[in-house]
């Protein structure tokens, strides 16, 4: 075992693509795939399953990566501190419903631990996507919500996905709408007040499941409904057509402006908001620091 094929196998878990990793290691694909099936051989231990559709982390993979990464960080330290060597890039990415704390953490974590180089992903996606991304250790740190009607659901593709679910804090629901709509001022809003605005919601695309869903009370019907792929399309919406969504309440004024509002809700739900990782896998030092900066974003909410 070398520190290099150390290097490729973490090269490979965050491209999901040995043709992609390759290109970037500056090696032929034939090459690092030989690399990596003789660390296999050595080792004992599937580390990557090969399908039609390519690679992903086996369960003993990404188990094996958390130590390899570990492995690498610490080499990468003593080459600095003995041997003046350039630290290599930083590497850390999340997947995220669409969350404007996430984003806030995400700017504090380049603020504070950013190096003169790195290569960060920041993923506002569907919510089976951000299961797939953790799964496979694409991210390594997914943000979503459970509650009472997904909870069992969600549960088990966690569960199957290898998959642990930390919470952050827990909200009841808020309603997102413009400063300029009729309901602007009012302290608390009903489900029957709701009817004469359009209904915005983030699309899932093939898994369009209720349960999926990023806004809670996804089976109710509405007269008027608009599906979105974006944080920036829904908020012009919600501006230009009065319209609303529903979420945590919690905005960030500093990156979102002043013309949006969260107003609370009136029902009976409860939004568990959290993040999941790989419970086989060791987190990076930018993914730990990354879950503190979420803490520190998210410290003021109710449930903390």
């Amino acid at each position: 075992m070398t520190l290099q094929q150390l290097k490729y196998v973490i090269e490979v878990a965050g491209r999901g693509s040995m043709n992609e990793a390759a290109k970037r290691l500056f090696i032929s694909q034939p090459s690092l795939s030989n690399a990596i099936r003789d660390l296999e051989e050595e080792i004992g231990v599937t580390i990557f399953e090969r399908t039609n559709k390519g690679i992903t982390l086996s369960k003993e993979g990404a188990e094996f990566l958390g130590y390899a990464r570990q492995v690498v960080e610490q080499a990468e330290l003593l080459e600095k501190r003995y041997l003046g060597a350039k630290p290599s890039p930083q590497h850390f990415s999340v997947s995220t419903q669409h969350y404007a704390f996430a984003v806030n953490a995400f700017v504090n974590l380049v603020n504070v631990h950013g190096q003169e180089e790195y290569e960060l992903a920041l993923r506002e996606t569907k919510t089976y996507e951000i299961i797939q991304d953790v799964k496979t250790l694409r991210s390594e740190i997914g943000i979503l919500y459970l509650n009472e009607f997904n909870s069992k659901v969600m549960g088990r593709l966690l569960k199957d996905a290898g998959l642990v679910f930390n919470s952050l804090f827990t909200a009841k629901p808020h309603i997102f709408i413009s400063i300029h709509n009729p309901l602007a001022k009012q302290s608390i809003v009903t489900i029957d007040q709701l009817q004469a605005y359009p209904y915005l919601s983030f699309e899932q695309g093939e898994y369009n499941s209720f349960h999926f869903s990023e806004e809670i009370l996804s089976t109710l019907s509405h007269p008027k409904s608009i599906r979105v792929n974006d944080r920036a399309t829904l908020f012009n919406l919600l501006i230009g057509l009065n319209g609303y969504t529903i979420s945590t309440g919690v905005l960030s004024a500093d990156l979102n402006g002043n013309e949006i509002i969260p107003v609370p809700l009136d029902c009976d739900e409860s939004i568990n908001v959290g993040w999941i990782c790989h419970k086989d896998a060791a987190l990076s030092k930018l993914a730990l620091a990354y879950v503190e900066e979420l803490k520190e974003a998210t410290a003021e909410q109710p449930g903390n």
